[in-house]
């Protein structure tokens, strides 16, 4: 088995400043209606998260942009705050769409310009009695803590290969990612949707390498030959090593 080789440049990331949202929850203790999302994370389970997720409203969602950030939220001035818990810390793997028929304060929870967070119902059941439906919060953006490397995922076909990044510790989001094939120069690649990016180019029978940018650090990795020259689409390949 080849070890990718791995350029990394590192800058930190310490977070945000606590800021006032709301919060609510969808699904139930099990947390199956979270799988999937429209950030592409596909089994939660297999990518990394877990039920420990959120998804958001359009104002953070940024049209897939916010994908992969990590946050704490804790709930505040509500009779339904667990006093013992002090946050939960979440990521953000999912959009929670605008509801146009509802009034912002009346339903409409994730309508913009409001920051909202629909949490998976294990997590919003550590920091609060779920029965209230909807709480204030604050919250503030966290380094991710992950295990293993960085996943690319890829889908497409022989001349369009599109990637889903997943399990990018630090600041967790990406805003740019470029391919180099074997026998190619790095070209960048576009944003599909979510966590996801597109190079629509015949790529086939060349190891892959990536170069990745994260979105709130400007942090940079470069993982050479992560996926063989007999790469598949449909198949996950994992650089060893991850944002710090």
């Amino acid at each position: 088995m080849n070890i990718p080789t791995i350029e990394a440049a590192y800058t930190g990331y310490r977070g945000s400043a606590w800021e006032l949202a709301h919060a609510t929850f969808y699904g139930d203790e099990t947390a199956s209606e979270t799988m999937g999302g429209a950030c592409g994370y596909g089994n939660l389970y297999n990518s990394g998260y877990g039920t420990e997720t959120a998804a958001l409203s359009s104002t953070l969602f940024q049209n897939g942009y916010g994908c992969g950030g990590c946050y704490q939220i804790r709930c505040v001035q509500s009779p339904h705050c667990f006093k013992n818990t002090v946050f939960t810390t979440v990521t953000a793997t999912n959009l929670c769409p605008p509801n146009w028929s509802e009034s912002s304060n009346a339903g409409g929870w994730c309508n913009p310009p409001r920051t909202h967070f629909d949490m998976s119902k294990p997590a919003f059941m550590q920091i609060a009695d779920w029965h209230a439906g909807i709480i204030p919060v604050m919250y503030r953006r966290v380094p991710c803590m992950r295990k293993g490397g960085i996943r690319f995922q890829f889908q497409g076909n022989g001349y369009w290969l599109l990637v889903y990044v997943m399990n990018v510790g630090g600041a967790g989001d990406i805003a740019s990612m470029w391919v180099k094939g074997s026998r190619t120069r790095w070209m960048s690649m576009s944003h599909n949707w979510g966590a996801s990016y597109q190079a629509f180019a015949s790529l086939g029978g060349q190891a892959l390498s990536f170069r990745v940018v994260c979105g709130t650090t400007r942090q940079v990795l470069v993982a050479f030959n992560v996926a063989p020259s007999n790469w598949n689409t449909g198949m996950t390949y994992e650089a060893t090593v991850n944002f710090r």
